[in-house]
C-alpha cells in the first residue's frame, strides 16, 4: 500500500504478524484482514497496542475507520467480501463475537455488529511487550475451551421447533427463522398433515436439513448453487412437493420466483405447490399485487386460513 505513510504501514505489518501468530491462514492475515483487525481495535497508526479497545462495530463503521485512518477506501459492494472472507472466519476462530449486546438480532438488521473478545483483547494489548509470547501461548492453550464456551452460548440462543414427525430440531436465532418455526409448527399440521420435511433453509445455515436421498427418489437433483425455497415438504399420499417461501426478509413467490422454482424442480415426479408465507397481513399487503397466480398465501398471525391465488384449485399442483 504505497499510499500509506510509514506509521500506518508499520501498524499494518504488525497486525499481519499478530494474525499469523494467532494461527490465521494467508487469507485471514492479508492486507484486508489486517486492516479489519485494526478497525475492530480502533487502533490508529499513532497509538500503541496497549491502548487498543473492543467497541461493537458494524461492517460500515469498520470500512469507514479503514478509510479515515489508513487511506484504504473500499467500495460499498466490498462489504460482503469483508463479511464473508474476514469477519466470518474471525468469528469461527473465536477472535470476534457477533452481537454480544443482542445475540438474537435478525441477520438483516442494520445494527448487526462485531466485537473482539475480552480474552483476545487482553492478548493483543500485550503485543510488543515482554509478556507477548507467554500471553499468546496461554491464549492458544485455552482457545479450545473458549470456543466451546462461546459455542454453548450460541446453542442456548437457538430456536427450537418440532418437526411434523415429532422430532426436535433447532434453528439459528434471528432472521426469518421465527417465521420458519411458525411455518413448520402451525402451517404444516393444519394444511399438510402427514407431510415430510425434506429441506429447511436456516437463516444461518442454508442446508440445515437436507434429505438428499428422499428428493432424489422424486427425481429432484438439487443444484447447490440454485436458490432453494425456505421449506420443502412432501405429501406422499398426494405425491405433492410443497415449496414454501418465508417472506419476512426476502420476497414472496412472485412470477419470477415461481419460474425459478419450476426450473429448479423441473424433473420432479411430484406435483409442485407454491406457498408464500408472511409473519402478518400487514407485511402481506406490501406484496399483494406481486404474488404469482396459481400459488397460495399464508399469514402466521391468522394461521387457520389461507389466501388462494390459485384459480380453479385450492392448494394443489397444476399439470
Amino acid at each position: 500500500m504505497s499510499e500509506l505513510n510509514d506509521a500506518a504501514y508499520e501498524r499494518l505489518e504488525e497486525a499481519r504478524i499478530v494474525l499469523e501468530t494467532l494461527g490465521m491462514d494467508a487469507e485471514r492475515s492479508n492486507e484486508r484482514s489486517a486492516l479489519v483487525l485494526l478497525a475492530l481495535l480502533k487502533l490508529t497508526p499513532f497509538e500503541s497496542w496497549t491502548e487498543v479497545a473492543n467497541p461493537m462495530l458494524g461492517t460500515r463503521a469498520i470500512m469507514d475507520f479503514i478509510r479515515d485512518e489508513y487511506g484504504k477506501d473500499y467500495a460499498p459492494n466490498s462489504r460482503e467480501t469483508v463479511r464473508r472472507f474476514t469477519l466470518h472466519q474471525f468469528v469461527e476462530a473465536q477472535l470476534v463475537v457477533q452481537n454480544p449486546d443482542q445475540p438474537q438480532r435478525p441477520v438483516n438488521s442494520p445494527k448487526w455488529n462485531y466485537q473482539v473478545t475480552a480474552e483476545a483483547l487482553d492478548v493483543l494489548r500485550a503485543y510488543d511487550t515482554d509478556r507477548w509470547s507467554s500471553a499468546v501461548d496461554q491464549y492458544l492453550a485455552e482457545l479450545p475451551g473458549l470456543k466451546a464456551r462461546y459455542a454453548a452460548v450460541r446453542e442456548m440462543d437457538r430456536v427450537p421447533l418440532t418437526l411434523p414427525d415429532g422430532s426436535v430440531f433447532t434453528l439459528t436465532p434471528g432472521g426469518q427463522n421465527v417465521l420458519l418455526k411458525a411455518m413448520i409448527e402451525d402451517f404444516c399440521p393444519r394444511f399438510t398433515p402427514g407431510g415430510q420435511v425434506l429441506y429447511i433453509g436456516d437463516a444461518g445455515d442454508k442446508w440445515a436439513l437436507f434429505e438428499r436421498d428422499s428428493l432424489a427418489s422424486l427425481s429432484v437433483k438439487v443444484d447447490q448453487h440454485g436458490k432453494m425455497p425456505d421449506l420443502v415438504l412432501y405429501l406422499p399420499d398426494r405425491n405433492w412437493l410443497v415449496l414454501l417461501e418465508a417472506a419476512s426478509s426476502h420476497g414472496p413467490v412472485d412470477s419470477k420466483r415461481q419460474a425459478e422454482l419450476a426450473e429448479l424442480f423441473a424433473e420432479s415426479t411430484a406435483g409442485l405447490v407454491y406457498v408464500s408465507c408472511f409473519p402478518d397481513r400487514a407485511e402481506f399487503r406490501k406484496y399483494v399485487d406481486k404474488i404469482a397466480w396459481e400459488s397460495e398465501v399464508w399469514c402466521a398471525d391468522h394461521p387457520t386460513h389461507m389466501i388462494h391465488y390459485n384459480g380453479e384449485r385450492f392448494l394443489g399442483p397444476y399439470e
